[in-house]
C-alpha cells in the first residue's frame, strides 16, 4: 500500500463515517428520550433515498399514501385517546397535523409529477414525508406503550422494522435505485478528488451536529428532551410533556436518518432493505457510545467508517464481519466494568 491508496481509503472512511456518525447520534438520542432502541432508523434511510430518487425520476412516492394512511390512524388515537376531554381546538389540531399535512403533501407531489426535476425541492418534500412518517410511528407504536420495559419497547421496535421493510417492497420493488448528486462540483487537493456529494457529506454533517448542540443547549424544547433524557419521572412533575418529548426525539431521527439516505443514493445503489446494514454500522458506533454519550458516539462512528474502508481493501468478503466484530471487546469490557448482580432464587 502506497501513500495515495492510503490517503484514497482513509477519505473514503472518513464520508462513511460521517454518515454513521448521523446515525449514531439519532439512535442515542431516541433511546435517552424514549428508551427506545430504533431499529428501523435503516428504514428512514430507505424511505428518505428512494423517495428523493422517485421524485427526481417524476414519480409519485408510495411513501406519501403510507404516510396519509398513518395519520389516519395516529388522528383516531389522538381522539380516542382524549376522548373524555376533547375540545375543539384540539380535535383541529390534530387533524392537521395527521391528516390535512399528509395530503397537502400528496396534492403537491401529484401537482410536481412528471415535471423537470428540481433537487432542492425534491430534498425538502423527501424529508416532509419521512418526517411525518417518524412523527405517526411513534404516536401509533410507541406512545401507547412508553411505560412498559425496555424489552417490550425493543419487539415492538422489531416488528416496525420490518413491517416498514415490507412497505418498502411494495413501494419500491426489489430493483435498486440512485439519485442525482446534491451538487456536481469538484475539488482536488493533490492526489485526492472530493466530488461535490461528498463534500455535501461532512458539510451536512458537520452542519446537523452543531444544529443539535445548539438546539438541545439554547432551546426550550431542546432543554425539554434533555430533562427527559435525564429523569423522565422528574420531567412530568416539572410539567415537561414527555410525549411530546418522544414525538420530537422520533422526528428528529427520521430527518437525520432521511438525510443520510438522500446523501448516500447518489453514491451507491440502494435497494429497499440497504437501509437495515447501514443502521447497524450507526448502531455499533451508538454502542460504543454505551448509548449516552454524542461525542463518543460520533467518535466510534469514524473508527468503524475507516475500519470498514481498509476491510474493503484488505479483506472485501469479512468486510462486514470485521466491522460488526468491533462491538464484542466493547461489550466484553462493560460487562467486566459493570456490578455483580446476584441472581434471584427460586
Amino acid at each position: 500500500m502506497n501513500t495515495t491508496i492510503l490517503l484514497f481509503l482513509l477519505q473514503d472512511g472518513i464520508t462513511n463515517g460521517a454518515i454513521y456518525a448521523l446515525l449514531g447520534l439519532a439512535l442515542v438520542l431516541v433511546f435517552a428520550v424514549t428508551r427506545v432502541i430504533l431499529i428501523p432508523q435503516g428504514e428512514f434511510i430507505t424511505f428518505g433515498a428512494l423517495t428523493y430518487a422517485s421524485l427526481s425520476a417524476g414519480q409519485v412516492p408510495g411513501t406519501i399514501r403510507l404516510a396519509m394512511a398513518m395519520g389516519v390512524v395516529a388522528f383516531g388515537f389522538d381522539i380516542f385517546t382524549s376522548r373524555k376531554s376533547l375540545h375543539t381546538k384540539l380535535v383541529l389540531r390534530a387533524l392537521a397535523v395527521n391528516v390535512l399535512f399528509p395530503l397537502l403533501l400528496w396534492g403537491v407531489l401529484l401537482a410536481l409529477a412528471g415535471r423537470p426535476a428540481n433537487v432542492a425541492a425534491n430534498i425538502a418534500l423527501s424529508l416532509l414525508i419521512v418526517a411525518a412518517i417518524g412523527l405517526y410511528l411513534y404516536r401509533i407504536a410507541f406512545q401507547p406503550i412508553a411505560h412498559t420495559s425496555v424489552l417490550v419497547l425493543l419487539i415492538a421496535s422489531v416488528g416496525c422494522h420490518l413491517a416498514l421493510q415490507g412497505f418498502g417492497l411494495v413501494f419500491f420493488g426489489a430493483e435498486g435505485q440512485r439519485g442525482p448528486p446534491v451538487s456536481n462540483a469538484a475539488l482536488t487537493i493533490g492526489a485526492l478528488r472530493f466530488t461535490g456529494q461528498s463534500l455535501a457529506v461532512y458539510g451536512i454533517t458537520i452542519a446537523l451536529i452543531i444544529g443539535l448542540w445548539l438546539f438541545f443547549g439554547f432551546t426550550l424544547y431542546g432543554k425539554a428532551l434533555r430533562a427527559t433524557a435525564v429523569n423522565r419521572l422528574g420531567a412530568r412533575l416539572v410539567g415537561i410533556r414527555t410525549s411530546l418529548s418522544g414525538q420530537i426525539a422520533f422526528l428528529l431521527a427520521s430527518v437525520i436518518g432521511a438525510i443520510s439516505g438522500i446523501l448516500i443514493v447518489p453514491i451507491t445503489t440502494l435497494y429497499y432493505d440497504t437501509g437495515f446494514l447501514i443502521g447497524l454500522k450507526g448502531f455499533i458506533a451508538a454502542i460504543i457510545g454505551g448509548l449516552v454519550s454524542y461525542p463518543l458516539t460520533a467518535v466510534a462512528a469514524l473508527v468503524v467508517g475507516i475500519v470498514e474502508a481498509f476491510s474493503s481493501f484488505y479483506a472485501s468478503n469479512y468486510k462486514e464481519v470485521i466491522v460488526f466484530t468491533l462491538i464484542l471487546p466493547v461489550l466484553v469490557l462493560r460487562s467486566l466494568a459493570a456490578p455483580a448482580v446476584e441472581e434471584e432464587k427460586d
